[in-house]
């Protein structure tokens, strides 16, 4: 496949308005996660903090904590202003489907009443379902790749 192509595919979507509820709903839900990580912005500890958590804390060898940090914030970013949502939307998925497992041992729901020892994976769930929509319609009307697409 040659590399116009490829872009050309990756940009491609139509003009609904269904991915681009998705996008903004999934951007905006994840821009404050992002913002904590890297920035420390809504009660969050900022890059220091978030990857003395991934890599003392977790055990996650540092180059994935940093995907993660950056592919919340960016990838929020991407999906917000619908620029490269299939890649976006791909990294989140795959950041949300580790959360999850990471997460498994606390059952289904979220923790709304503090009477578990954590939050459960629905809310993960609901996330990579969103993604994966958005990798197979890529991101509708009023996005960046609209214009890119040919």
């Amino acid at each position: 496949m040659q590399l116009s192509s490829l872009l050309s595919s990756l940009v491609a979507t139509g003009d609904s308005f269904a991915p681009t509820l998705l996008r903004l709903a999934l951007g905006f839900m994840m821009f404050p996660h992002g913002a904590q990580k890297l920035l420390g912005w809504f009660g969050g500890y900022g890059f220091t903090g978030s990857m003395g958590y991934f890599t003392g804390t977790v055990g996650t060898p540092w180059v994935v904590g940093l995907l993660v940090i950056l592919g919340e914030f960016l990838g929020s970013l991407m999906l917000i202003t619908g620029f490269g949502t299939r890649f976006a939307a791909a990294s989140l998925a795959v950041i949300m489907l580790g959360a999850a497992w990471q997460l498994r041992g606390n059952g289904f729901f979220m923790n709304w009443f503090g009477n578990q020892k954590g939050e459960g994976v629905e809310l993960f769930i609901l996330a990579v379902g969103i993604a994966l929509a958005l990798v197979v319609t890529g991101a509708g009307k009023w996005s960046v790749d609209s214009l890119l697409a040919p």
